[in-house]
């Protein structure tokens, strides 16, 4: 599971912005440590959030417990379940499946990285050191969220 996780961080939300969608809200937040920040598009209706919650964000590559992808496999976490097998979804209270559209190195002068990705229009944002984003530099991901 470890190999499949490629990011893992808890953010306490500091703002919510539903003003402009009816089901959506755009969160802002920021690490324990406030090396990170986030912005999160969530749909609000299937996981509600408050200003000055926690929430534990995941990425991975796949949902398998054991961190294998399989070529030619069903990868939907809905078809999975369905067949009973457990999957890293499971022990979430919100997946998302998308793709990273752009990742801005750290230039000479910061060291500061900026992480993009859309999970079907709904956008996430990170800002923060490069060594905690480095390993983002893939196009599809699973996010998960779950209150702490």
């Amino acid at each position: 599971m470890a190999d499949a996780q490629l990011f893992e961080e808890t953010f306490t939300i500091t703002s919510i912005n539903a003003d402009k969608y009816d089901r959506v809200s755009r969160l802002h937040g920021a690490s324990a440590d406030a090396a990170l920040t986030f912005t999160l598009d969530i749909n609000h209706e299937l996981f509600p959030c408050a200003v000055g919650e926690s929430i534990n964000l995941v990425l991975a590559t796949t949902l398998a417990l054991d961190g294998t992808t399989k070529e030619g496999a069903e990868t939907s976490w809905r078809t999975v379940s369905r067949q009973g097998a457990a999957t890293l979804a499971d022990l979430f209270d919100y997946v998302c499946y998308g793709k990273n559209y752009k990742f801005e190195d750290a230039d000479g002068a910061s060291e500061t990285a900026k992480y993009y990705a859309s999970f079907g229009g709904l956008l996430l944002y990170i800002e923060g050191p490069y060594r905690k984003l480095n390993g983002l530099k893939i196009d599809e991901i699973y996010m998960l969220v779950k209150r702490v």
